[in-house]
């Protein structure tokens, strides 16, 4: 005797054809214009014994497979002679076949999807790659029906632009924008054969990029400007080529210390915008400049301070030592994602720390941003880092360590 709560219903049926179509084979072989893929269905049905013991139960099972058969329009039943001496001999459906694509949209209720599907691999017949990538993911085409055409558009614009320097602003295809191709962003790169990312995307296809920005505050004399101008933003890639040769170099995390920090006769403040450190640690006319690292005293404050070591190796680390941890106890905040990187460019005193913090030897995950820590404690302080004085900063750099963990140049720790 089974239990009647194990025979098959109408809905595991579907559920073995719904697998199908999530696989996308159906799809694809509707398109294509392949034979159908014969699906065949065992049906756990009552026995011999069920009969006799569930009659009332096997009926209402046999009459609910039958319903679910929509008098075949979803699928074909087989059926078997069960019972004997007990029960007599009873037919029931013993298999469920779906034959064709029209019991499968019947089914599944997905007639409408399957024609447009086809419709749209039709549509992009002339787009050979396009149409290959819509034949190998039929399931994410279809959720692309209401915009396919424009989608096509864009990959047109994009493959016939390549190398082409151009910002994706100047799209000029029928339907399409920029938020359109940054939305199918992912789409256009399978189509296109390059990397999905943003900037490897734009870079992939020779468009131009967003140029990376530096933001400084200056003493007008330094770049020959008038007097009245004191702050002024440039693209990195220009301003490395200007020839200007600061004594020392301050390279600052965050904004509002980078703010703070008052302009030197004859000196540069520099703000990096977040992670684009490498931009501002990489500038050519850094190379003779005392150059000096402040960050938050935290793991990724020390991750990004071995970052700007690789461009500048003598760089000196300012206000991210023990005692200005302990002297700010009161002041620690919880660091949400710290970073076990093996740092291979930090001093002596500068890896005990960052060993310690990453041990939780003060306490959990223990930060201590600097815009937190007292500004007489900072200036004091900035005022013994170089030869000069902190009236000598040249430069002030703000980075981003928010994003350091997510960068694969930091090697773990074993």
């Amino acid at each position: 005797m089974s239990d009647p709560t194990r025979w098959t219903v109408a809905s595991d049926i579907k559920a073995v054809v719904q697998r199908r179509w999530d696989e996308g084979l159906l799809l694809r072989a509707f398109a294509e214009g392949h034979p159908f893929p014969h699906i065949e269905v065992p049906l756990r049905a009552p026995s011999a014994v069920d009969l006799g013991d569930h009659f009332d139960a096997a009926r209402s099972w046999s009459e609910q497979i039958r319903r679910g058969s929509r008098d075949g329009r979803a699928y074909d039943l087989i059926e078997g002679t069960t019972g004997g001496r007990i029960a007599g001999r009873t037919r029931l459906p013993q298999r469920a076949v779906v034959m064709g694509f029209e019991q499968a949209w019947t089914l599944l209720g997905t007639g409408t999807d399957a024609v447009a599907y086809r419709e749209m691999i039709e549509s992009a017949s002339s787009l050979p790659l396009a149409q290959e990538w819509a034949l190998g993911h039929p399931i994410a085409a279809i959720g692309l029906r209401s915009e396919w055409q424009q989608v096509l558009a864009a990959y047109r614009w994009l493959d016939e632009n390549r190398g082409s320097g151009q910002y994706v602003r100047q799209v000029n295809a029928p339907g399409v924008d920029t938020k359109l191709i940054e939305r199918r962003r992912v789409v256009l790169a399978g189509m296109l054969g390059v990397p999905a990312g943003a900037a490897p995307f734009l870079r992939a296809l020779g468009l131009a990029e967003k140029p990376v920005t530096v933001r400084l505050r200056f003493d007008p004399a330094v770049f020959g400007l008038p007097p009245h101008i004191s702050e002024a933003i440039f693209r990195a890639n220009e301003l490395q080529e200007w020839k200007v040769v600061p004594r020392t170099a301050l390279i600052v995390e965050n904004e509002i210390s980078f703010l703070s920090v008052p302009i030197p006769d004859g000196g540069v403040v520099l703000w990096g915008k977040g992670f684009d450190v490498e931009e501002s640690a990489s500038l050519r006319w850094l190379a003779g400049a005392s150059v000096t690292y402040w960050g938050d005293l935290d793991t990724h404050g020390f991750a990004i301070l071995d970052r700007v070591r690789a461009h500048l190796p003598g760089v000196q680390s300012v206000l991210m030592d023990r005692e200005t941890l302990l002297a700010h106890e009161g002041l620690w905040g919880l660091e949400v994602k710290p970073t076990n990187a093996l740092l291979s460019r930090l001093d002596q005193d500068e890896v005990s720390l960052y060993r310690d913090l990453v041990a939780d030897r003060y306490g959990r995950t223990v930060r201590l941003e600097q815009e937190r820590i007292d500004w007489d404690w900072v200036l004091e302080r900035l005022s013994k880092t170089g030869k000069p004085d902190i009236s000598s900063v040249s430069v002030s750099v703000s980075v981003s360590a928010d994003a350091v963990s997510t960068h694969s140049w930091i090697p773990q720790i074993p």
